[in-house]
């Protein structure tokens, strides 16, 4: 039995609660269970040095834990060394999402995606990843308006992009792994997928021995079955007209 009741394939609870702050352009808090993200998107009238000329924008993200996210106060980077593990999370979100677009669609601009734990119970970066999808699309439909794109904001977008954990714990392939779980996990991998069915990036390994190629097939065949609901639950949340100013 898992710590919350779930069967192995099940999902935490997911929400995208969409303009939950409203200076960005695409503002969503992303929620698995008791792990909560403000994905926010903004956009700059610039572009990195290697692509100036080149007619093309840029999309880049950033990601940190606040201070108050786990129990132990997490220290805010001051200088010095920077949190390697949030540059590295950062990085894999922003190779994520520029799958999902087509930078030729706004050039000379750069898409700025910062995703904020606000509070942490595993698999922060996959639901991350998924709330920053729903920003992001949130963010073209406003660039649309603005008419600072070529072309409509489902032109931009190629594809959907979607994460999702999924480990080995006792043995058994389970997704969705919330802290407990993934701090006695076998085995741990974050896969992301596009909701066409292809790959983007899979990455993780084994915590302790090593896992078969059986093992492995079977637990990305769960991470791509339990990626249907979510690809449902983002196109649900992004259906509905943006909330109204309170």
């Amino acid at each position: 039995m898992r710590p919350d009741g779930r069967l192995p394939h099940e999902l935490r609870r997911l929400a995208f609660q969409r303009r939950y702050t409203d200076a960005p352009l695409g503002s969503v808090l992303s929620s698995a269970g008791r792990t909560k993200v403000l994905c926010t998107v903004t956009v700059e009238d610039t572009v990195p040095a290697f692509l100036l000329n080149t007619n093309k924008g840029w999309l880049t993200a950033e990601y940190a834990m606040l201070p108050g996210s786990t129990g132990g106060r997490k220290p805010r980077e001051r200088g010095g060394r920077p949190d390697a593990r949030a540059l590295e999370i950062g990085r894999l979100i922003g190779r994520s999402l520029r799958a999902a677009v087509d930078t030729g669609r706004f050039p000379g601009r750069t898409i700025n995606v910062d995703c904020d734990v606000l509070q942490a119970d595993g698999g922060t970066r996959t639901t991350a990843i998924n709330g920053a999808m729903v920003a992001l699309t949130d963010a073209l439909r406003t660039m649309e308006q603005r008419n600072w794109l070529r072309g409509t904001a489902a032109q931009a977008l190629a594809t959907t992009i979607g994460a999702m954990s999924v480990g080995l714990l006792r043995g058994e392939t389970i997704v969705d792994l919330c802290y407990e779980e993934d701090s006695r996990a076998e085995v741990d991998l974050n896969v992301v997928m596009t909701s066409d069915g292809r790959f983007v990036e899979v990455q993780g390994g084994a915590e302790r021995g090593a896992f078969t190629q059986a093992q492995l097939d079977q637990m990305v065949g769960a991470a791509r079955t339990a990626l249907a609901d979510v690809f449902a639950l983002q196109q649900k949340a992004l259906a509905g007209p943006l909330p109204a100013d309170e």
